[in-house]
């Protein structure tokens, strides 16, 4: 459970990884139909609050997040309007009612170049990471299609897409724009840790 505690300040040009789970027992959000309803919640969501997704990856019971955001308020109210969005839409999609997360989000704070090449990866690779942990091995010309990852262009050998890129919007911050790169390009094969 994540606590309700006063999240941490920030600056504008610091992005953050979050983590959205949700609740047991739902049908599993790595289904087409659902990502696509989760894809046009992130789009519809972009810069209505001062928050944006830029990067995403969707596992069966939880979220993963790379967002910009100008300040703690903007991202509260930016994370608080896109559980709604997206709640409604899975809702609908499942033709149920209820709650579908089951706690706040988990917002980490990325300040270091390094700190945004890992969560890069974590997120972009994090269905590797989940199959390596049930020791299964994907090949490395794998590409989750439920995920940004076909549209990164950060990888150090760009992999085999099979999927169309997914829209995106350009990062703004200094450190996901240019300032990651600095620890190194991304293998698209890592499991990350």
């Amino acid at each position: 459970m994540v606590p309700h505690q006063t999240r941490e300040e920030f600056k504008p040009g610091e992005p953050q990884h979050v983590t959205v789970r949700l609740r047991k027992g739902l049908p599993s959000r790595r289904r087409k139909k659902a990502v696509r309803t989760l894809r046009l919640a992130f789009l519809a969501a972009q810069e209505r609050t001062g928050m944006r997704v830029v990067h995403w990856s969707v596992q069966a019971n939880h979220l993963h997040l790379i967002v910009e955001s100008r300040d703690r308020v903007a991202l509260s109210r930016g994370m608080q309007g896109l559980k709604i969005r997206m709640a409604r839409a899975l809702n609908r999609l499942w033709n149920r009612s209820g709650a579908v997360f089951s706690d706040r989000y988990h917002a980490r704070i990325l300040r270091s170049p390094r700190q945004v090449r890992n969560a890069l990866l974590y997120v972009l690779n994090n269905f590797r990471r989940h199959q390596a942990q049930r020791g299964r091995r994907l090949p490395a010309s794998f590409v989750d299609p439920l995920s940004t990852t076909s549209g990164f262009d950060g990888w150090r050998q760009r992999p085999p897409c099979p999927v169309a890129k997914l829209a995106t919007p350009p990062p703004k911050t200094w450190l996901l724009r240019v300032g990651w790169r600095r620890a190194g390009l991304l293998e698209p094969c890592m499991v990350p840790g």
